[in-house]
C-alpha cells in the first residue's frame, strides 16, 4: 500500500506541472489578494488587531476546559442539547441517534470542515439518510465526486468552463451557461430539500461562551435558511472554536472576513442559542438544537507545546493563500482535510504523526503565512518544532537516522573527508543524492580539491 507520503510527492509533482492547475489557481489566487488588500483598509491598527485576537486566544486555550463547560452550562440554559465526540466515531453515532430519534430520511448541509473531517456525508448515505450540500461550491464538489479543494473556497481549482460542463454532464445545461445561470438553477434545484429536510447539519465558526451562543458566518444565507426551516438543528463544532464573549465578535468577525474573501463583514451572520424556553407553536416550538463539541486529536495538539498555539486557527484561508507550496501543488496533493501551512501544522497530531510528518517538510519557511495569519500563530516556526518533534520522537526513518549519523561524523572528522579518493566520493554523493536531489536537477559535482591549503 502507498503511504501518505509518497503519495503526496507523486500527486505534488503531477499538479506542479500541470500548466491548465496552475493558471487557474494563478488566476482564482489574483483575485482574492485584490479583495484582500481592499478588506483590510477598515482596520486602523491592524498589527493590533492581530495582537489582540492572539492574546484572547491564547487565553482561551489556557482555560479550554472552563471555557467549554461555561459554553456547555449557558447553551443549556437556553434550551439546547450539548454531545461530546472524543472522536469521529462518536460523532456520527450522535448525529445518527438524533436524525432516528426525529425519524429524519433528508438533512440539508451548510460548509463545514468538520463534517468533511469526520466523514458526515458518508455516513449518512451508508444509512439511508439523504445529505444535500447547499453552499454552491461544497453542491459543486458533491455531484461531481469531488473533494474541497481549499478551506474557504472549495472548488477553487475549477474555471467557470469546468464548472458549466459539470451541470452540463449532470443535468443538461447548456456548457456555456453562465456563473449567474448556474446559480439560478442550483437555487431553484435546492429550494424544494430546503423545505422538505428533516433536519440540517452546519458547522461553527465561534462558540461564545458566556452567552452559550453558536456564531454562523457566510455569503450565500444557506446556512440560515437551514436552520430557519428544519426543525432539528445539528452543529458540529470543534472545541477549540471557542471566544470568551460576545463583545468579542467585533473584532473576530472583521478579521475572518478581510482575510477569508476580502470583505468588511460576511453577508449573512447568525447567532444561534438553542430553540429559546417560551416559543409558540407558529414560532417552531418542535424546533430543536444540538451542538456535538468534537476533539477528534485536538486535545493530543492541545498538550503539544508550543504546536498547540494552532489550535488558534479561525479557518481565514489566508495562508493557503500566500503559500508557495500550495499555490504550486493545490489543495489536494495533501490528501488531508486541512491543507497548506495550517493542515501542515495540525494534521500530524490530528492523526497519526508518523504518516502525516511529511507535510511539515511541504514548507519553504518564508514566513509568509505568519504574516497574514489574523490570529497571530507563528506557522512557519510551529512547522520547524514539528520537524523536531518528529526527530525527538524517532519517527524519522532508521536510514534517514543512520545517514544523518554518518554525515556528521563525516563531517567533524577531517581524516574522513580528505581521505578517500575523489572518484569513491564523486560515486558515493551520486549514489547517495541522486534519487533524492530529484530527476529534473543535476547533482552538484564534488570538486577534487579541498579547502586546505597544503592540498592544491
Amino acid at each position: 500500500m502507498e503511504s501518505p507520503a509518497s503519495k503526496f510527492l507523486k500527486d505534488g509533482e503531477a499538479k506542479s506541472f500541470d500548466r491548465k492547475h496552475r493558471l487557474t489557481i494563478k488566476y482564482n489566487i489574483s483575485r482574492y489578494n485584490a479583495s484582500v488588500a481592499k478588506g483590510l483598509q477598515q482596520f486602523e491598527d491592524l498589527p493590533s488587531a492581530t495582537k489582540k485576537a492572539a492574546l484572547i486566544k491564547h487565553k482561551v486555550l489556557e482555560n479550554l476546559d472552563n471555557y467549554l463547560l461555561n459554553f456547555e452550562r449557558n447553551f443549556k440554559k437556553n434550551g439546547g442539547t450539548v454531545y461530546w465526540a472524543s472522536d469521529s466515531s462518536d460523532a456520527s453515532a450522535a448525529i445518527g441517534k438524533i436524525l432516528k430519534n426525529g425519524n429524519v430520511n433528508l438533512v440539508v448541509k451548510s460548509k463545514s470542515m468538520t463534517t468533511e473531517e469526520t466523514g458526515v456525508v458518508p455516513y449518512l448515505e451508508a444509512n439511508g439518510i439523504e445529505a444535500v450540500e447547499t453552499d454552491l461550491g461544497e453542491y459543486i464538489v458533491q455531484i461531481s465526486g469531488d473533494k474541497p479543494y481549499h478551506i474557504v473556497t472549495p472548488v477553487m481549482h475549477r474555471s467557470a468552463l469546468e464548472i458549466a460542463e459539470i451541470y452540463h454532464n449532470k443535468f443538461g445545461l447548456s456548457p456555456d451557461s453562465t456563473p449567474g445561470q448556474i446559480t439560478a438553477f442550483t437555487r431553484s434545484k435546492l429550494r424544494k430539500k430546503f423545505l422538505e429536510a428533516g433536519a440540517c447539519i452546519t458547522g461553527a465558526n465561534f462558540l461564545i461562551a458566556d452567552t452559550g451562543s453558536v456564531v454562523l458566518t457566510e455569503n450565500e444565507g444557506n446556512g440560515v435558511m437551514s436552520f430557519s426551516w428544519a426543525p432539528i438543528h445539528i452543529i458540529l463544532a470543534g472545541i477549540e472554536k471557542i471566544i470568551p464573549s460576545l463583545e468579542d465578535l467585533n473584532l473576530f468577525l472583521p478579521l475572518l472576513a478581510s482575510r477569508g474573501t476580502g470583505q468588511m463583514l460576511t453577508v449573512y451572520n447568525s447567532i444561534v442559542s438553542g430553540q429559546g424556553q417560551q416559543l409558540q407553536k407558529s414560532d417552531f416550538s418542535a424546533a430543536r438544537t444540538y451542538v456535538i463539541l468534537l476533539d477528534n486529536g485536538r486535545t493530543n495538539l492541545l498538550r503539544t507545546l508550543p504546536q498547540r498555539r494552532a489550535l488558534s486557527c479561525i479557518r481565514c484561508g489566508a495562508c493557503l493563500n500566500v503559500c508557495p507550496v500550495y499555490k504550486n501543488i493545490g489543495g489536494h496533493s495533501y490528501a488531508t482535510v486541512y491543507s497548506g501551512p495550517i493542515g501542515a501544522v495540525i494534521t500530524p497530531h490530528l492523526k497519526n504523526f508518523r504518516d502525516y510528518m511529511h507535510l511539515s517538510y511541504a514548507s519553504s519557511l518564508c514566513g509568509k503565512c505568519s504574516e497574514v495569519c489574523p490570529a497571530g500563530i507563528n506557522l512557519h516556526q510551529l512547522l520547524l518544532h514539528n520537524r523536531n518533534y518528529a526527530v525527538k520522537n524517532r519517527h524519522i526513518p532508521r536510514m534517514e537516522r543512520i545517514a544523518i549519523f554518518a554525515w556528521k561524523k563525516t563531517m567533524m572528522n577531517r581524516k574522513l573527508i580528505d581521505k578517500p579518493p575523489y572518484a569513491m566520493k564523486k560515486m558515493f554523493f551520486n549514489k547517495a543524492v541522486q534519487k533524492l536531489w530529484g530527476k529534473r536537477r543535476s547533482v552538484p559535482e564534488i570538486k577534487k580539491n579541498s579547502f586546505r591549503l597544503d592540498k592544491f
